[in-house]
């Protein structure tokens, strides 16, 4: 027997995951290293933008995505009464 209630909680599991992952991914990787000369023509605190994102912008993009993440799973957790 299928339960359709796991199988919509991990769909949308999933499409968290999928979508936080991109965003990391155009962070760290597309402002990190395919747009580092664009955004080096703007500088913050003394530091070339594409270089800042490149050392990092995409570490703390990644923890900020980690504590949203964590948000949408305790709401996702709610929303199935899977609360521990």
């Amino acid at each position: 027997m299928i339960n359709t209630s796991n199988d919509a909680y991990w769909k949308e599991n999933l499409k968290y995951l999928f979508v936080l992952l991109c965003i990391w991914f155009i962070v760290s990787f597309g402002f990190g290293i395919l747009l580092v000369d664009t955004l080096n023509q703007i500088k913050i605190g003394g530091f070339k933008l594409g270089f800042w994102f490149a050392q990092q912008g995409s570490i703390y993009v990644f923890i900020l995505l980690i504590l949203i993440y964590v948000i949408l799973m305790n709401r996702l957790d709610k929303k199935y009464n899977l609360n521990e």
